[in-house]
This record gives structure tokens, sequence and C-alpha cells, in this order.
């Protein structure tokens, strides 16, 4: 079967089980910004220098593999999903994320005030993550509001999450400063 299946051209697209809704629907605008956010972790982790680092924004990728795939189902249809074992957003994916938080903060000097993304290329592309993740959050937001949300731990991960790329990008950017740039010549 090819990607082109023409079945979009008239603007509407289909959810898991084939509900089809309008291609700015706000189900469709929140996976689709959990989507974004899926593509801006995968170039922090393109930039990231250390294993440790790609291996957990990988993980977190994979967690929201799991999101999108839960957003994408229509409440009517979420008996069927979790019928057909499809993994659900659970307590545990958010609390994993806090206890990395706690374990930076831990190591970690103490970041207070704004940050001015773009200190390095890495902490950059993390501060976009983080950016397109309080977006996601917002569009998911927006649909809990709306009573289209049963499973409030997509929210919660979703906060977690920009709260630990928030953190991350700062670290970074502090071992960036403290590193000499090869690039920089006096």
């Amino acid at each position: 079967m090819s990607i082109v299946t023409k079945t979009g051209d008239k603007g509407t697209t289909a959810l898991m089980y084939g509900r089809r809704v309008l291609k700015y629907h706000p189900r469709v605008e929140a996976y689709g910004a959990v989507d974004e956010l899926n593509s801006a972790l995968g170039m922090a982790r393109a930039t990231a220098a250390h294993d440790a680092m790609r291996g957990s924004l990988l993980s977190i990728q994979k967690d929201l593999i799991v999101l999108m795939g839960e957003l994408s189902v229509s409440p009517e249809d979420l008996e069927r999903y979790a019928k057909d074992r499809y993994p659900l957003v659970v307590p545990e994916m958010a609390l994993r994320l806090e206890k990395e938080i706690y374990e930076l903060e831990a190591r970690s000097k103490v970041f207070k005030g704004w940050a001015t993304p773009g200190g390095d290329v890495h902490s950059a592309a993390l501060d976009v993550a983080r950016a397109v993740c309080r977006r996601a959050e917002r569009r998911v937001g927006a649909l809990q509001q709306e009573g289209q949300l049963r499973n409030g731990q997509i929210l919660i991960y979703l906060n977690r999450l920009a709260d630990l790329l928030w953190l991350l990008a700062r670290i970074v950017e502090a071992q960036s400063a403290s590193t000499p740039n090869p690039r920089q010549q006096d």
C-alpha cells in the first residue's frame, strides 16, 4: 500500500479505528503537537554528546509513541483500544520523569530566573523541544477542558516532561559554559 491514499484530500483524517475528523480537530491538533515534540526530541537526541542523554531522550520518545497512540483514539473507542492491548499512559511514566528531575536537581546547581536559549546547539534543541512540549500540553489541556480526554495522566506526563527538558537545557548550558569551545579563538 502506498503512502499516497488520497483519503485526506478533502480535509479530513482518520483516527484509530477509522473515525474521520477534520484535520484541524482538537484531537488531531493534540497528537500532531506531540508528533512535533517527538521530532524536536529527535533533533535534541541527535545533537547530544553523551550516550546517557541520548538513551534518556530515546526512552522519552518511546513514551510519546504510547501517548500519541492514546490521543489518536476517539473516547468512544478507548475501551476497544485497551481491549486490543495497546499501551496506555500510566502514572509510572510521569513518575520516572519526576525521579530523573529530582536526581538531576540533587547533582546540579540551582537555576533561577528566565533562560535565554542558545548557549549551544544541544541546549537550544532541548529548549525547542520544551517549547513544543508546552504547546502539546496546551492542546491536550484543551481536549481535557472539552471533556475529550479521559486519561489525565497524559497532561501530567507532558507537564513533567517540559520541566525535565527545561532542566536538561540549563544543565547542558552550564556544562558548555564551563568547557572551552575549540571554535572560539581570542
